[in-house]
């Protein structure tokens, strides 16, 4: 009876991460408008974790702490790994391959991240049919790579972008992971948008701009879609996802991160008419399968 209680109360811990999986799974869509209207990938990152850090400040008490300087470390990996090098790679990627191919691609993220977890803890450690889920999702993005044959290209340039995109968030899984033994979600998650802002200034301030911001930002679909992305998938998604995972815990969380590329896909084929090829479709099978066996036969951490 009370394990039926318990099942009830998470249910609408399942919907917030099902939708926080549905606006992640949009957001492509809004960073390629942002793309077209010829904002820079760095550009589209440093204003979305801007809006999201500023947000973030006027909603909460804002308390400057120390932590020491291993866990600000830490604190600076996820700014870096889950903000600056992660969305730039993505952003990047969009401008190369399609949407599709990049949501599926950064989709293989929790194998990369289940494989250090096995390097860095003890308790993370993999099962032979994990091993397996990661050789079927690998060969199944070296099919979604070569779809057009062995040819090098812009396309294969954004799919290997997005396969850095999922490699660097193993990182930020692991020092998160540290982080929330100690801190709240909400402290974790300002600071990280605070270094994700800081480590991109450098870039941003080498890179030329390529759009006129005076003109650029009296279009709606711009400062919409920044919006967005600013308000709804990095302050609140950030911010929601974490208690989510707190709640139900990461494994259970993690299984809703699969239907992403599924989102994509659906989207980019209905608002911006992609197509691709058999063996593209093939390999996003390959690599959905391959992510859902290693995920089931992980071993569990005890803490999950």
């Amino acid at each position: 009876m009370g394990q039926a209680k318990n099942g009830h109360s998470d249910f609408w811990y399942h919907v917030a991460a099902f939708a926080m999986i549905l606006v992640w799974g949009i957001s492509f869509l809004n960073t390629r408008v942002l793309l077209d209207a010829g904002l820079t990938p760095t550009e589209i990152f440093v204003a979305r974790f801007t809006i999201a850090y500023l947000s973030l400040l006027a909603v909460s008490r804002f308390k400057v702490r120390y932590t020491g300087w291993r866990d600000e470390l830490l604190f600076v990996v996820c700014g870096v790994a889950g903000g600056s090098a992660y969305f730039i790679a993505e952003n990047t990627a969009l401008e190369y391959t399609l949407i599709s191919d990049v949501a599926v691609l950064v989709s293989t993220a929790p194998l990369t991240t289940a494989l250090m977890g096995a390097i860095f803890y003890r308790d993370e450690r993999i099962t032979w049919m994990t091993c397996l889920g990661m050789v079927i999702a690998f060969i199944g993005s070296v099919m979604l790579a070569m779809k057009n044959g062995l040819v090098w290209g812009d396309s294969i340039v954004g799919d290997l972008l997005a396969l850095l995109a999922a490699f660097v968030w193993a990182f930020y899984s692991m020092a998160l992971k540290r982080l929330n033994r100690t801190y709240t979600t909400l402290f974790i998650t300002r600071k990280l948008f605070f270094y994700g802002v800081l480590s991109a200034l450098p870039l941003l301030f080498m890179e030329s701009s390529r759009v006129d911001w005076a003109t650029t930002l009296r279009k709606p679909e711009v400062w919409g879609n920044l919006l967005y992305l600013g308000l709804i998938c990095s302050m609140a998604a950030y911010f929601i996802w974490g208690i989510t995972v707190k709640r139900i815990g990461a494994v259970r969380a993690s299984n809703y991160f699969y239907l992403s590329p599924i989102i994509s896909m659906i989207s980019a084929a209905i608002w911006f008419g992609e197509r691709t090829t058999a063996v593209a479709y093939i390999g996003c099978v390959l690599i959905l399968a391959g992510v859902i066996i290693a995920e089931k036969f992980k071993r569990k951490p005890a803490d999950t």
